[in-house]
């Protein structure tokens, strides 16, 4: 897996990843009890204009959260700091993740959040979670 596709699974993760990274170092990974958030997560990656052929830099990003928000986490891939602003750095900029006890209810945080964030060339697909939805009747 990748990383946008491991972002959501490690925002359900409730147990500390350094415990069960030393856990495995030392062979002992099966004594740990990982605990995790039951609740569906889903991630919607924000992408900078002209990717994946030539992905623009250096656009100012807006609308990041300033607080921690228990369902939801921004990870971020393609950007940088300069000059005290945060700018896209890379094609896949962001990663928009959340939670929720329906799919339909995460998908809402992650879009609402999505839509939030601002940089010129801002893309992003309006389809995910939409074939597990689909199916759910």
């Amino acid at each position: 897996m990748g990383d946008p596709e491991t972002q959501p699974i490690m925002l359900r993760l409730k147990t500390d990843l350094a415990d069960l990274i030393l856990a495995a170092l030392d062979g002992k990974l099966d004594q740990i009890d990982a605990q995790w958030d039951h609740r569906m997560a889903i991630g919607v990656v924000l992408a900078a204009a002209g990717y994946p052929d030539s992905p623009r830099k250096g656009d100012a990003i807006t609308g990041l959260p300033t607080t921690t928000q228990a369902d939801t986490h921004v990870f971020h891939a393609g950007t940088a700091k300069v000059n005290d602003k945060i700018v896209t750095a890379g094609g896949r900029v962001l990663c928009v993740t959340a939670i929720g006890t329906t799919l339909r209810s995460a998908q809402d945080k992650a879009y609402a959040l999505a839509q939030a964030i601002n940089f010129d060339g801002k893309q992003y697909r309006s389809d995910i979670g939409y074939r597990a939805l689909a199916r759910k009747g």
